[in-house]
């Protein structure tokens, strides 16, 4: 297990968050499952928390109840290498969610997330100020982020 795990609460629904979750990353995988049982406070044979990876970063749920819900201050954030690959986690993470400004949508379960192409980065740490402005005003205005976009805003002028 590694050091620091991402612990995320859910009402009821972990299970079909973590599969998913499992649904949409290529490199994911089940760790554990423990359900509740005769004498715990969930429904017998309902999970009550998991251990899942996804691209190999773990995390653990658990069927808490509805005391806690997610925030946008706490978001997971996916390096995207391709505008392919960030079309992709764009679609099925935010299909019965809610898409947002800059590269950051709320799934279905309320959970945030920013889908970024590392483009973004390397074009926002340009030394030219005039250039980096221009890649920057441009994500301001997007949802999902365009590569081909801000790369036309970085080279303009």
């Amino acid at each position: 297990m590694q050091k620091i795990t991402p612990f995320l609460w859910f009402d009821n629904n972990a299970e079909e968050a973590m599969n998913f979750y499992l649904s949409i990353f290529k490199n994911s995988s089940i760790v554990s499952v423990s359900r509740y049982g005769d004498a715990s406070p969930g429904p017998k044979g309902a999970l009550m928390t998991a251990i899942f990876q996804l691209e190999e970063q773990e995390f653990f749920v658990l069927n808490g109840g509805p005391m806690f819900s997610f925030t946008p201050a706490i978001s997971l954030f996916v390096n995207c290498e391709t505008q392919q690959e960030v079309d992709d986690l764009w679609d099925k993470l935010s299909a019965g969610g809610e898409k947002q400004q800059c590269g950051w949508l709320k799934d279905k379960f309320g959970l945030s997330w920013q889908i970024i192409p590392t483009t973004l980065g390397e074009l926002l740490g340009d030394k030219d100020p005039v250039k980096s402005n221009r890649v920057m005003q441009a994500m301001l205005k997007m949802t999902k982020i365009d590569i081909a976009a801000l790369k036309q805003a970085h080279e303009q002028g």
